[in-house]
């Protein structure tokens, strides 16, 4: 009885812990992204290096840099179409190995997916970024809504891959984490990136979505 209840009140902390960094992070992309976009309202890059827009040194990456065709992907861990687009993004890249560098950036247009992708950029400090992402893909139906989302349930899920937990709660609250996360909304409204999954490839966008399109774009920069 006694562990039982030891358990339930370690599980209690770690809630109130979890909801309280997810606080701290809504708090930060509240106030401090509505005053960088308004700031950069008044001065669209104009002379900023278009390719930022596309990749950043902070960027995931799948392929060398050296690639002939550059595939950006903004997405939402909540979107379903990304959940199922993800399987075939692999199948291409598998196709085309060293010919293509993928490069995923963040895009959370549903309500809390910017908590989510806080979660993801701390698990790329334990070089965890890519099974993460494929763990709320496959599990999105238990923690995901329109409304918002079940954090508890998405943390529960990616607990179980090999994480420290507690190093990934640390890193969750590191501003260099969620600078990551703020640039790639700022970097995907430029480039009007407003649904997801948005396309990019060599800097082209998808104009009319549908994976037989996304495959001619590619096979056309292949081309080349």
């Amino acid at each position: 009885m006694t562990n039982k209840k030891n358990n339930n009140t370690v599980m209690q902390n770690k809630t109130i812990i979890i909801i309280s960094i997810m606080v701290l992070i809504g708090i930060f992309f509240g106030m401090k992204y509505t005053y960088n976009q308004s700031e950069n309202n008044k001065t669209v890059a104009l002379s900023e290096n278009q390719s930022v827009l596309f990749k950043r040194d902070t960027s995931f990456t799948i392929g060398p840099d050296n690639a002939k065709v550059q595939l950006v992907e903004y997405f939402d861990p909540a979107c379903e179409t990304c959940s199922q687009f993800h399987p075939y993004i692999k199948d291409i890249l598998e196709k085309n190995k060293g010919k293509i560098q993928l490069v995923l950036r963040y895009a959370p247009l549903h309500k809390d997916s910017d908590k989510v992708v806080v979660i993801l950029e701390a698990a790329k400090k334990q070089d965890m970024f890519l099974e993460a992402l494929e763990a709320s893909f496959k599990t999105q139906q238990n923690w995901a809504g329109h409304n918002g989302h079940n954090l508890n349930n998405l943390w529960e899920n990616i607990s179980g891959l090999g994480l420290d937990m507690d190093k990934l709660l640390k890193d969750m609250k590191d501003p260099e984490v969620m600078n990551v996360v703020r640039q790639d909304i700022e970097d995907g409204k430029k480039l009007g990136a407003t649904k997801t999954p948005s396309y990019y490839v060599n800097g082209k966008p998808l104009q009319e979505f549908g994976l037989q399109n996304l495959k001619d774009l590619i096979q056309s920069e292949m081309d080349k």
